[in-house]
C-alpha cells in the first residue's frame, strides 16, 4: 500500500462507505503511517471501548486495533468510531471475508490479519480500506508483492525471527514494509522501529490485564504516553 499525505502520527478520519482501491497503489492510505505504535486491544465488554480509546488517544496513540476475538468486538469498534473521532479504529484478527464485511459495517477504518489467503486478500482489497495481511516467511512476502501489496503485518514477530529476520529481508525485498506484532514490548520496540523496513509496531503492553480489569484508564494513558515516546 502506498503512502499517505498526512503526517504521522496525526489521526485520519474513519472513512464512510469507501470506493474500491488497489492495495499497493500510490493513492491508497497507509496503516503504517497512522502511528509508530498500534495498540492491539482485546475487549470482553464493549462498554470499556470508549474510555479505553480516549485514554490511548490522550496518551498519543490514536490508531487502535480492536481484535475480532470476542463477541464484544463489533460493538466496541462501532462505539469508538462513533464517539471518539480523534481515534482511528481498525479491526484485527480478520480471518474471513464475512469478518471483513462485518468490520466495515461497524466502522473499522483499517483491517489487520495474522495471515492471508487469496480469498481473504481479495475481500480486504475490495473493502476499499487499508489493510495489513500477515506474513512470517519470505515466500509469503514475495507472494504479496506479486499481488501488488507492499505493506504487511509481520507476525508472530519475536517467534518468527524478530529484528534479525526483518533485517535479512530488507536487502532482497526492499519494497516490502512491515508492522511487526507478537511478543514486542517497550524494551524491544525501539529496535524494530529503527529498521528501515518497519513503519510501526503493534503490541498490547500498554494494556495490562489488571489495569483493564480495574478500569484504570489513567494508567493506560500513562503507558500509552510512554509507548508513543519510543518512536525514533
Amino acid at each position: 500500500m502506498g503512502g499517505v499525505t498526512h503526517a504521522a502520527p496525526s489521526p485520519v478520519p474513519s472513512p464512510g462507505p469507501p470506493a474500491p482501491c488497489e492495495s499497493g497503489g500510490p493513492s491508497s492510505p497507509s496503516v503504517l503511517a497512522l502511528a509508530p505504535v498500534i495498540p492491539v486491544v482485546v475487549l470482553q465488554d464493549a462498554a470499556d471501548a470508549v474510555p479505553l480509546a480516549r485514554a490511548l488517544v490522550a496518551g498519543g496513540l490514536p490508531a487502535i486495533e480492536i481484535t475480532l476475538r470476542t463477541p464484544a468486538a463489533p460493538d466496541a469498534i462501532r462505539a469508538v468510531a462513533a464517539e471518539v473521532p480523534e481515534a482511528v479504529v481498525g479491526a484485527g484478527t480478520v480471518l474471513t471475508p464475512g469478518q471483513v464485511a462485518a468490520a466495515g459495517a461497524a466502522g473499522a477504518a483499517f483491517l489487520v490479519s495474522p495471515g492471508w489467503s487469496p480469498r481473504l486478500l481479495h475481500a480486504m482489497r475490495d473493502s476499499g480500506r487499508p489493510f495489513l495481511p500477515g506474513v512470517s516467511t519470505a515466500s509469503e512476502v514475495v507472494a504479496l508483492l506479486d499481488e501488488g501489496v507492499t505493506e504487511m503485518k509481520f507476525f508472530p514477530a519475536e517467534a518468527a525471527g524478530g529484528t534479525a529476520y526483518l533485517t535479512s529481508l530488507a536487502a532482497p525485498l526492499p519494497q516490502a514494509r512491515f508492522c511487526p506484532t507478537g511478543g514486542i514490548g517497550p524494551a524491544t520496540a525501539p529496535s524494530y522501529l529503527a529498521l528501515p523496513n518497519v513503519g510501526c509496531v503493534g503490541g498490547s503492553w500498554m494494556l495490562p490485564a489488571d489495569a483493564l480489569a480495574a478500569k484504570d484508564w489513567g494508567r493506560v494513558r500513562q503507558l500509552a504516553r510512554e509507548a508513543a515516546a519510543l518512536a525514533p
